[in-house]
């Protein structure tokens, strides 16, 4: 029940996504950026979110685009999947440690979308990846899927240790923020009555 599929089409992009929050990490992802790909490979795995990406952009010009809409469209079907939000736990957080990095992840499924961004990397690339977009790519997902989120470096010294390191926290406070509460079921995290 806890699945959905978000197509976007605009004159930039073509996006589908398909996400099972419920799953085991399985992935399936091509946007024709391959670091990207397998960024969101982490985060699928790494939240047990069963994730399928298809991506045709204009990457003739940069990836910027593509990055950013995926965004925006797993953003979206982030929100259609929940639904109403009953039963979940709604906040999670998560501190990564990979190698050299060490990235800190906390997030509220709110409907409240903010981005708390305090990550910088050593080098503009990785590889011919824009490491600008990793921001671009959670600024995003945050707002399109409601997302208060906060991620903090606070080490890291190779700019693709610390971009994997915030891809794996994001997803494994994901993972708790989405994962059922038994105590809570059917209940909404809020005493506001709605999320």
């Amino acid at each position: 029940m806890r699945k959905a599929e978000i197509t976007r089409t605009t004159a930039e992009t073509q996006i589908s996504v398909a996400i099972d929050l419920d799953g085991t990490g399985r992935y399936d992802n091509q946007t024709g950026v391959g670091f990207f790909d397998h960024m969101l490979d982490q985060l699928s795995r790494h939240s047990l979110i069963d994730l399928t990406v298809r991506a045709k952009g204009d990457l003739h010009i940069d990836d910027h685009h593509t990055v950013e809409d995926t965004g925006i469209a797993l953003g979206q079907a982030l929100v259609a999947a929940l639904g109403d939000k009953r039963g979940i736990r709604r906040y999670g957080h998560f501190n990564l440690a990979m190698d050299d990095a060490q990235v800190a992840c906390a997030l509220d499924l709110s409907a409240r979308p903010f981005l708390v961004w305090n990550v910088d990397f050593p080098t503009a690339k990785i590889g011919t990846f824009d490491t600008e977009l990793v921001r671009e790519f959670f600024q995003a997902l945050a707002t399109h899927g409601g997302i208060t989120l906060h991620v903090d470096k606070l080490h890291g010294i190779n700019s693709h240790h610390i971009a994997e390191a915030a891809f794996k926290a994001v997803a494994r406070a994901l993972r708790m923020g989405v994962e059922p509460d038994p105590r809570m079921a059917g209940v909404l995290p809020s005493t506001k009555g709605a999320l």
